[in-house]
């Protein structure tokens, strides 16, 4: 028999399935009795794999549960799903359509699985998230003070001290949950040990991108998204871009690229070194970032810190 693959589309209240091959489709509830419902069909089924969409957190129960049932789950991104469909001329856009283009989907290109986060890794990085809009809200009001008048700076000014507030709980938070994880400050600690990454870069790294140290350096960079890919067709050559992955950690990678890029001597020399061969100095930085995520991937392979690493 062929091997089956399953497309499941997650939204609120329900998750439409559809089993490749059998063309057959049906509907639970996005609960704990249609989740168990769904498992005891597809058991008897082994499905090579079962795909589903990341759709903004819904997902995470159902593809936590099919995993924890030892069944074989891979999130997959929405944004190419939605390209496949429109390579196949499927314009219509309903649930159940969904389930069978993510079905086909995965089928076609055999996405690689990889091990979902534990509990505590998601909680960290809901708190690293949770942080970073805190800092984006900060920022924002900062910018309307500048030019709003005297009565309206009053709500801002109080708005600001109760931000500010909320992110030193969160901080609170975010330390109390790394400091009671042994692995995870070992990690955190060999991470800092890089000049240009802080506590912070260190943490959503830590939440983040827990397959820091399982990958290779190619495939760390793809995930990530600091692989760049080319365009081209018969002689003519485009520009390389960067594009996808995980634009948090691509962020804050940035941040650290930056600061190595000043005081780290030997990423500060690389980046020299592009720089006086006449790359552009956005191009240099993005070459930094990439070299400092290698460095990083391999010092949490082989813990190691930064000091005994070669340069």
């Amino acid at each position: 028999m062929d091997a089956t693959v399953v497309g499941i589309d997650v939204s609120k209240n329900q998750l439409d399935v559809h089993i490749r091959g059998q063309n057959e489709s049906f509907v639970v509830p996005r609960d704990a009795e249609g989740l168990a419902a769904l498992i005891e069909r597809l058991r008897p089924l082994e499905p090579l794999t079962i795909g589903l969409e990341a759709t903004g957190g819904f997902e995470t129960f159902v593809a936590a549960g099919l995993a924890s049932a030892g069944l074989p789950v891979v999130v997959v991104n929405p944004a190419q799903v939605r390209a496949f469909a429109n390579a196949l001329g499927k314009r219509a856009k309903t649930d159940p359509i969904d389930a069978a283009v993510i079905a086909h989907f995965v089928e076609a290109t055999a996405p690689e699985m990889r091990p979902l986060r534990d509990e505590e890794t998601r909680l960290l990085a809901d708190l690293v998230a949770r942080r970073r809009q805190i800092v984006a809200m900060i920022v924002a009001e900062r910018q309307r003070e500048m030019h709003a008048p005297a009565r309206v700076k009053k709500s801002i000014v109080r708005l600001l001290k109760a931000l500010r507030r909320e992110l030193d709980s969160l901080d609170g938070d975010i330390d109390e949950s790394v400091k009671g994880s042994p692995i995870w400050r070992e990690k955190e600690d060999l991470l800092a040990s890089v000049p240009g990454i802080g506590t912070t870069i260190a943490r959503t790294l830590l939440a983040e991108l827990p397959e820091l140290g399982t990958l290779d350096r190619r495939k760390i960079a793809a995930l990530v998204g600091l692989a760049p890919w080319t365009r081209q067709s018969g002689q003519w050559r485009g520009k390389s871009f960067i594009g996808g992955g995980r634009a948090s950690v691509r962020a804050a990678l940035f941040m650290g690229a930056m600061v190595a890029a000043r005081y780290n001597p030997a990423l500060k020399a690389f980046r020299d070194k592009l720089v006086a061969a006449g790359k552009p100095k956005l191009v240099a930085i993005i070459a930094t970032a990439r070299k400092l995520l290698v460095i990083l991937n391999a010092i949490v392979r082989d813990k190691k810190p930064w000091a005994d690493q070669t340069a």
